[in-house]
């Protein structure tokens, strides 16, 4: 008999060898919001077909949890993928990139616009399949075996992943007569999948999946043009470089080809600032303001700086202008529902003085520009003055540049809007895609412990705060941008691994940050690492690496 302590009822009861997790939750009678799809044996995800052998601690989970989430996106992938090679014998779904609150697929290799009756039927077969209620089976096989496996079936770049990953054994999964290999868990069955939706988008299709806040619901759609665009230029890019995939990157590395990539990726990044630089100088007046917005660890300062560099190319004078000088003193800052001050909340800006100090430079004044103390929390003067002439331009940057009622007194005519984001295109194969987010997440985690001196276990838990407060100041704005910049880099993943491996496993197993560490350490076991002597001093990836020759 094994001793488990459940985390959910705090209870602690036994039970015999070699029971399912399964098993645990149906004779403990978890009540969750929603069904049980996984659960967390000390802090490691598990899925519920995992048998008991050694006292543990486990807390269940349903798809409200981050984690009971991705294991309901992974299996609904794999139900299309089974759908379309149902539907559409002969052709392979690509799951590309998360978008417009879905995620864009098309067909490998297809350039032909998907029609809406294919959309239509693939989408009917999902549910029938869905319906059916088909069980998601596992199984651990030799890697040889594995490879050959997916050689056979024309899953080409999972065998290419599987060859550069040094592993004995490898899973596969099957849905009936599908096969696949996801980085992560899935849900025991196919009916635990009721809530979804499949669309024409584009070329292609979108994959919506239920709501965060609501999983009854599917999310509404929201169009996303201009990053839409974004994505597709980088995925582009990726296939003409040949490294759309992880396994690509990783035999350019054994291939002594990595020092070309980096090559062609930042130049690739100096181009199109040089082009955004030109773009504001040929305008007919140019504008006298930049505005800057991005998500945390998006690169937004050294973008800003390259930017500032290129408009000197261009004959401008630009001038930063720091938002973060512009906070109200602090019994002025507003609170959140916890009562605790809210810095990300624009109300924490001075708008008037902002809009009043803007005004007066464009009318040739010269302005006292303030300063903030985060340290006495309230605004001072020490007689920095700033006259602007008509070569000048105003750089800004903050979470708040692209919302209207930052600079709602000036004239829209003299503005510039950048967004700036990581938007990763490299994915680990067709059916695993690397989110935008953990490629920020972990840019910081590195950033943070390098030059901020905190730890990963508080960056980690710090970062569901962060991507709330992107959700509600950030994102809903973008689309206002003039033009979106993409700041990652096709070889970025084997340069973050060597610096966040050795800060990742110094996470503790009893701290929850853990789960979230474990994540990201196994999508590191797929990356062969990169070294970082040629990457210039200029690059977006400095400012997270240090060895930039930029000040910060």
């Amino acid at each position: 008999m094994i001793e488990i302590i459940c985390v959910n009822n705090k209870q602690t009861k036994k039970y015999p060898l070699g029971t399912t997790l399964a098993e645990i939750a149906k004779k403990t009678n978890i009540q969750l919001k929603h069904p049980v799809l996984g659960a967390f044996v000390n802090n490691k995800l598990k899925e519920l077909s995992y048998n008991i052998y050694k006292p543990k601690t486990v807390e269940f989970i349903d798809i409200s949890h981050p984690d009971g989430m991705r294991m309901y996106v992974r299996s609904l992938s794999f139900v299309l993928q089974k759908a379309v090679s149902d539907v559409v014998p002969g052709k392979r779904i690509k799951i590309e990139h998360s978008i417009s609150k879905g995620y864009y697929c098309e067909f490998d290799g297809d350039k032909n616009s998907i029609d809406i009756d294919t959309v239509f039927a693939i989408g009917n077969r999902m549910r029938d399949i869905i319906e059916a209620d088909m069980p998601f089976s596992r199984n651990e096989i030799l890697s040889t075996e594995a490879i050959k496996l997916f050689e056979d079936h024309g899953l080409v770049e999972k065998a290419l992943l599987f060859k550069s990953r040094p592993q004995l054994y490898s899973s596969v999964y099957r849905l009936d007569n599908s096969i696949d290999y996801f980085y992560g868990f899935l849900v025991p069955s196919t009916g635990y999948l009721k809530v979804f939706d499949l669309v024409k988008y584009y070329d292609g299709m979108l994959l919506i999946v239920p709501k965060t806040e609501n999983p009854d619901e599917c999310e509404e759609i929201i169009i996303q043009d201009k990053l839409f665009e974004v994505f597709q230029e980088y995925q582009d890019w990726g296939e003409i470089l040949k490294v759309a995939y992880i396994g690509n990157i990783n035999q350019a590395v054994k291939n002594n080809q990595v020092s070309e990539l980096i090559k062609i990726s930042e130049a690739l990044h100096e181009k199109k600032v040089a082009n955004i630089a030109d773009m504001i100088a040929h305008r007919p007046e140019h504008p006298k303001l930049i505005l800057i917005s991005g998500p945390s660890s998006s690169g937004k300062t050294t973008f800003a700086n390259r930017l500032a560099v290129q408009l000197k190319v261009a004959g401008l004078t630009p001038v930063t202008l720091s938002l973060d000088n512009y906070f109200v003193n602090r019994e002025l800052t507003p609170r959140d529902e916890n009562g605790e001050y809210d810095f990300e909340a624009i109300e924490a800006l001075d708008l008037h003085l902002l809009n009043d100090n803007l005004k007066r430079l464009f009318a040739g004044e010269t302005v006292d520009l303030p300063k903030f103390s985060f340290h006495t929390g309230q605004r001072f003067y020490e007689n920095d003055l700033l006259c602007i002439d008509d070569k000048t331009i105003i750089v800004a940057e903050g979470i708040h540049a692209l919302n209207p009622r930052l600079t709602s007194e000036i004239d829209e005519a003299t503005k510039f809007k950048i967004y700036v984001s990581a938007l990763t295109t490299v994915s680990l194969d067709n059916h695993n895609r690397i989110p935008t987010t953990d490629t920020r997440l972990v840019r910081r985690i590195i950033r943070d412990y390098k030059y901020r001196y905190y730890s990963a276990v508080e960056t980690i838990n710090r970062w569901a705060s962060v991507r709330k407060g992107e959700e509600k100041y950030i994102f809903p704005y973008q689309e206002n941008a003039d033009v979106m910049f993409n700041t990652a880099v096709h070889y970025e993943t084997g340069v973050l691994k060597r610096y966040a491996e050795p800060i990742l496993n110094e996470v503790p197993s009893n701290n929850k940050a853990y789960r979230e560490a474990t994540r990201l350490l196994k999508f590191f076991s797929y990356v062969v690492p990169i070294a970082d002597e040629e990457i210039p001093p200029t690059s977006i990836l400095r400012e997270f690496l240090g060895g930039s020759s930029f000040n910060y």
